[in-house]
């Protein structure tokens, strides 16, 4: 039993952990600045916000990684992302462009994440006090019930943070491959020799939730044994 609790272990860290790990990788690989291309990330946004006539929507830097805010309607970019003329700056500012038009054209998927972001705010509150209290609430709860309600608590409150981040996944997908691979494509930003590897950064791009969402499924599967 305890070898193949080792195994498990193994198995889950490897899941968890390898695909940030190839994330990391193919940022880097084309994060090479690139003298043949026209402009940065963040001039590239700048330009498809323009083009798809994106009013009241804008472009800043961040040091707070590169997302869409849809309640300010601004594409937030790193300094890498933001100020370099490379494949892996150009696919990315294109991908948040891509959330820019999924709030531009009330998207339904983009609407429910949005939404349940804001719950999970309120549970996530909630759930960082209950798990550090957890320990002290598991002494109390002596009696099946409790013990029950506890436990459900707990899955509950991570349930729905998981539950975020299987929502957000075809919205990442569809920001990557409905949105930003055919305006690079379709609008000539990129030569065909790079389209290959602009299809491997957004991929990446939407992989980083595969990761969030398989670390909260674990966590979530912790607090499920404790019902068995």
């Amino acid at each position: 039993m305890a070898l193949l609790g080792i195994i498990a272990l193994v198995l889950i860290g490897a899941v968890v952990v390898l695909p940030q790990l190839w994330v990391r990788r193919t940022m880097q690989r084309h994060g090479t600045p690139r003298p043949d291309f026209p402009g940065t990330g963040g001039e590239l946004a700048k330009h498809l916000i323009a083009h798809f006539r994106l009013d009241g929507v804008g472009v800043e830097r961040t040091d707070k990684g590169d997302h869409y805010d849809p309640a300010a309607r601004m594409v937030r970019l790193s300094p890498d992302t933001h100020g370099t003329p490379s494949l892996t700056a150009v696919a990315i500012a294109a991908h948040e462009v891509g959330h820019a038009l999924q709030h531009h054209r009330g998207e339904r998927g983009l609407k429910l994440r949005q939404t349940l972001v804001r719950i999970a705010g309120v549970t996530d509150l909630f759930a960082g006090l209950f798990f550090i209290a957890a320990p002290v609430l598991a002494v109390i709860a002596r009696t099946p019930g409790a013990f029950l309600a506890l436990a459900a608590t707990g899955i509950a409150l991570l349930a729905i943070r998981v539950l975020v981040h299987l929502v957000t996944l075809p919205v990442e997908y569809d920001a990557s491959f409905g949105k930003a691979l055919p305006i690079l494509k379709g609008g000539g930003y990129l030569q065909d020799g790079d389209l290959a590897g602009a299809r491997s950064v957004l991929k990446a791009a939407a992989f980083t939730y595969v990761a969030a969402a398989l670390m909260g499924l674990v966590d979530l599967a912790r607090w499920v044994r404790m019902l068995r």
